[in-house]
């Protein structure tokens, strides 16, 4: 279970973050993104921490707002095929509307202390088992109730094009062993590409699994589902999962299922095809996907593209496996940017990581402890070009 102190920790948080409906209103006259945000709705203070919308930008007008609340990429304005800019992710248009008392979210966030499912909430570290917070079907997701997408980054070396956060995570947050040190480093590329570096250090054993959780739409309107969207995903196998969307500790191969994106395929396709047991379970595609790349950050390891607008986003990293989800539990009870509301399946998330529940299951390509002395990378890029 977790321990007092985290309960504390959380119920201050909560506490802060509540505050917000206090803090100064935006100024009528404020210079606004590209994308149309108001960067002094994201200029408030929470239990002494300071949140800001940092903005990046390229020589091509490319455009992409950073909030180092949960490290969230907020917006993504890339070019379409007509040279008009589309804001190509879900998000929200004030830091408050983050708060995890207001939308239970991870739109765009930089996900700690372990990205997606650890199977009962439990990890076993030298021996010793670590009750974790069950936070999903009984299992621990995204590092908890109040993981790093729910805590406050610090600010570090900023240019035009780059930023680095930084995340003190200290030994017991969400009951999860060592003080660490984390790294997230977002940088704007002179060929459209958003290159995202992760680093880690701990003073105790423990496990780490970073990635970022945007959701994609390169329809560029989110009143559109992502349903037309190709997709392409270089893997051979998958690791299935439950009713309860822990994985089984199977690969399985993805030859005719509906798993199979080796060539380009409709997202829609099959994404109803509940016969096929998978899909049922998870209400669409909700899967990690064992990756051929293996590592070689020259290859893209998934590819997505928009008939509507020719915006192609291209994945490369170095991890095993990658997270393709659809969107299948937006449902229209959220409301974003511009005061669209979000309904299901648009948007879709690429999320690059170890395989899901790593540290017990024990993939020898997916080693998730971090122990002192060592050092967690991890490497993922968004390229964005254009099919015309």
């Amino acid at each position: 279970m977790r321990t007092m102190k985290n309960l504390l920790l959380g119920g201050c948080l909560l506490a802060a973050l509540a505050s917000c409906g206090g803090a100064k209103k935006a100024s009528t006259e404020a210079t606004l993104t590209k994308s149309g945000l108001n960067p002094e709705l994201f200029d408030r203070n929470y239990d002494g921490k300071a949140t800001k919308l940092i903005t990046l930008t390229n020589e091509n007008g490319m455009e992409v707002c950073i909030t180092n609340f949960g490290g969230r990429i907020v917006s993504i304005m890339a070019p379409d095929k007509d040279g008009n800019f589309q804001d190509v992710v879900l998000g929200f248009d004030s830091v408050g509307a983050y708060r995890p008392d207001v939308n239970q979210s991870d739109f765009g966030a930089a996900i700690g202390r372990y990205a997606n499912r650890l199977n009962q909430g439990k990890i076993v570290v030298d021996g010793d088992t670590i009750q974790l917070p069950q936070n999903n079907f009984g299992h621990c997701l995204h590092g908890g109730p109040t993981g790093w997408q729910y805590q406050i980054y610090e600010i570090g070396q900023t240019t035009a094009n780059s930023v680095q956060l930084i995340m003190k995570s200290p030994d017991g947050d969400n009951n999860f062993p060592g003080n660490v040190e984390a790294k997230v480093t977002y940088t704007l590329t002179a060929d459209n590409a958003i290159d995202i570096k992760y680093e880690a250090t701990t003073d105790k054993k423990t496990v780490i699994n970073m990635t970022n959780h945007s959701y994609f739409n390169l329809n560029g309107d989110a009143n559109e589902p992502i349903t037309n969207n190709l997709l392409t995903i270089d893997a051979d196998g998958f690791t299935p999962v439950d009713s309860t969307y822990m994985t089984t500790g199977e690969i399985l191969p993805v030859a005719d299922t509906p798993m199979d994106f080796r060539t380009a395929k409709e997202v829609g396709k099959d994404i109803t095809n509940f016969d096929y047991e998978q899909v049922k379970f998870g209400n669409g595609y909700d899967h990690n996907w064992v990756l051929n790349t293996k590592g070689d950050e020259s290859k893209p390891c998934a590819r997505m593209e928009s008939p509507k607008t020719g915006i192609v986003l291209e994945v490369f990293t170095n991890e095993p496996g990658i997270q393709a989800y659809s969107g299948n539990f937006l449902d229209g009870t959220v409301t974003g940017k511009k005061g669209i509301v979000y309904k299901q399946r648009v948007g879709f998330c690429l999320e690059t990581q170890k395989y899901p529940d790593s540290p017990n299951k024990q993939w020898a390509e997916s080693n998730a402890y971090l122990e002192p002395g060592q050092t967690y990378t991890s490497h993922c890029i968004f390229k964005f070009s254009v099919n015309k």
